[in-house]
């Protein structure tokens, strides 16, 4: 037995509460269901109450009348992620896990097969770096991974990261890493060389580099992971004393210290997007990427510029925009810029190089608490497990930075150099994987419900109520031990706004769109499913149970609690 509550705003009348005892009255005629007309200009307020069970239902409605049909959904389907599928049918609801992985692919991971294995680990996101491989290589991989999905039955999202136009380095040659020891001696050009350039030399993308810095300036590579004293300055060459040494890899970012002080006046001068970073992002529109992650985000302007660019570009596409955290610039407007965004990444490393170290923890913790107050996806990434590049099994260090993420309620993690050339990608896929399992199910078992005060963020009234029906229906699913929330959506709106609450049981977010399937790929806890459906609530539920339980993922007694943002309802029911 089904117990409802559906809301639909009216020009002329707010609410209507229909009592659930009315509905079994013998007294209750058409006539007597009939609402006044002339009061309502949009679509009724309704109650109804069926029997699941069968293979009928009855409606209230305000034009009176019952509805009845039989229901026949052998010739339906149901698209879920393949490797979800086989979790539900093995372990039930409460093994799913919450917490979204990302992987970056490089040349460790690009072949099918690869492709494949981190799909099978648990991989919701494939991102590709524009700062490394061509155009040709990236359309390579996301055929891949398209041709991952439409033949394993996956459901893969793909993220391009733009390069950016900050100071890094170039390509190494060719070369996929070079280790710098104590004590060696680098240059630093800013020349163009026609051969490979000598031995110990590093190109450098920024023209006015040499110019820039100064004797006895640091020089840091990638965040700090190798550390450089400029020792002497000839013409276009910088020579370079390496004082902690480490991996270099190919493009990675370079920043220098004055006197302990972060030098950034002339990055500063640089715009956000560069005019690669504008080929690039017209190569990820044409290839119809999911997500366009921007670095060195500075202010919200240039994510509404992005944002107008890709719907003049590409209308109706719904490509999300991630805004990068990676500066102090980024800190000072970082309200406004998750506001404008569709995500946030937390780029720990290069943030790591613009603040002191100490103040990376607490920057990480406040910017994923804004975004989920402000119910904006967050990534947090950066050398999560970084040793694993090299050897087979993490840091304890690394595993308790892994969960202090999972922990403060992230939605995804990201994997970047361990997976895109580290000798074990599909190892640090497994760590993220138990880990984030492990410290969910500790947070369930000890009932850690969250005290966390969630702003109201709805501009208007009918926001509004789907904000509150979210809210409740997450409460409800804590209070009541449900097994599941299912959300039909066909925005991903009300998805994200139950994934929001963060409730102990698992969501099941049904849309008829691949795109926003894919997207809500990035939320936490949310498990997307591609159904049609219509704006009869009872009758897809009656669709979505029994495809569902065809296919073996829920049981009879399973507790739902099922919210709708086609007519902004919340059900609680039991699985026939």
């Amino acid at each position: 037995m089904s117990q409802s509550l559906k809301f639909v705003i009216s020009s002329r009348s707010q609410a209507l509460i229909v009592p659930r005892s009315l509905l079994s009255s013998p007294s209750l005629t058409p006539s007597h269901q009939k609402f006044p007309e002339q009061n309502l200009t949009q679509k009724p307020i309704w109650a109804s109450c069926s029997n699941l069970g069968s293979a009928s239902q009855v409606v209230v409605c305000s034009r009176g009348g019952i509805k009845a049909g039989s229901l026949d959904y052998a010739s339906s389907s149901i698209e879920v992620d393949a490797v979800t599928e086989t979790e539900l049918k093995e372990n039930g609801f409460r093994s799913t896990r919450r917490t979204k992985l990302i992987c970056t692919i490089g040349p460790a991971t690009c072949g099918f097969e690869e492709l494949e294995a981190l799909a099978v680990g648990g991989m919701n996101v494939a991102r590709l770096n524009m700062c490394h491989g061509t155009r040709e290589w990236h359309r390579m991989v996301i055929e891949r991974v398209r041709r991952l999905n439409e033949d394993k039955g996956f459901a893969v999202a793909i993220m391009m990261d733009t390069e950016g136009s900050e100071v890094h380095m170039g390509d190494l040659g060719g070369a996929q890493s070079a280790k710098a020891e104590d004590g060696e001696i680098w240059t630093f050009s800013v020349r163009a060389w026609d051969a490979p350039c000598p031995e110990h030399t590093i190109t450098v993308n920024y023209e006015g580099f040499a110019e820039d810095i100064k004797v006895r300036d640091e020089l840091l590579v990638d965040g700090g992971m190798v550390r450089f004293e400029v020792i002497e300055k000839i013409g276009p060459d910088v020579k370079c004393l390496c004082t902690d040494p480490g991996l270099l890899l190919p493009r990675a970012n370079l920043t220098f210290l004055r006197n302990g002080t972060l030098v950034r006046e002339r990055n500063n001068m640089l715009p956000t997007i560069s005019s690669k970073d504008w080929i690039d992002i017209d190569f990820g529109i044409a290839e119809g990427v999911d997500f366009i992650a921007v670095s060195f985000v500075k202010s919200a302007e240039v994510i509404n510029h992005l944002r107008s660019y890709i719907a003049a570009h590409s209308s109706g596409s719904g490509i999300a925009v991630v805004a990068k955290i990676e500066s102090i610039e980024s800190l000072q407007n970082l309200e406004e810029i998750i506001e404008a965004s569709d995500g946030i990444m937390v780029a720990r490393g290069d943030l790591g190089a613009q603040i002191p170290l100490e103040e990376v923890p607490s920057a990480q913790q406040r910017i994923v608490k804004l975004c989920r107050q402000l119910n904006k996806p967050v990534i947090v990434a950066s050398q999560l497990l970084e040793s694993m590049i090299e050897y087979p099994t993490p840091t304890r260090a690394e595993v308790a930075d892994v969960s202090e993420a999972v922990r403060q309620r992230s939605d995804a993690l990201m994997l970047s150099g361990e997976s895109a050339m580290g000798q074990y990608p599909d190892k640090a896929l497994h760590v993220l994987r138990s880990v984030s399992l492990r410290i969910e199910k500790w947070w369930r078992e000890e009932k850690q419900h969250e005290s966390m005060d969630l702003p109201k963020i709805s501009s208007s009234f009918t926001d509004s109520i789907s904000e509150q029906i979210c809210n409740s229906a997450a409460k409800m699913a804590n209070n009541l031990g449900a097994d599941a929330v299912f959300v039909y959506t066909n925005t991903g709106h009300m998805a994200s706004l139950v994934s929001r609450c963060r409730p102990d049981c698992p969501i099941f977010a049904f849309t008829d769109s691949p795109f926003v399937r894919r997207r809500l790929n990035l939320q936490w806890g949310l498990i997307p499913f591609r159904v049609s459906f219509t704006d009869d609530m009872e009758k897809n539920l009656h669709k979505t149970f029994w495809l569902l339980k065809a296919r073996g993922m829920i049981k009879a007694g399973d507790l739902i609690i099922a919210v709708s943002d086609l007519l902004q309802s919340v059900q609680v029911m039991t699985v026939p």
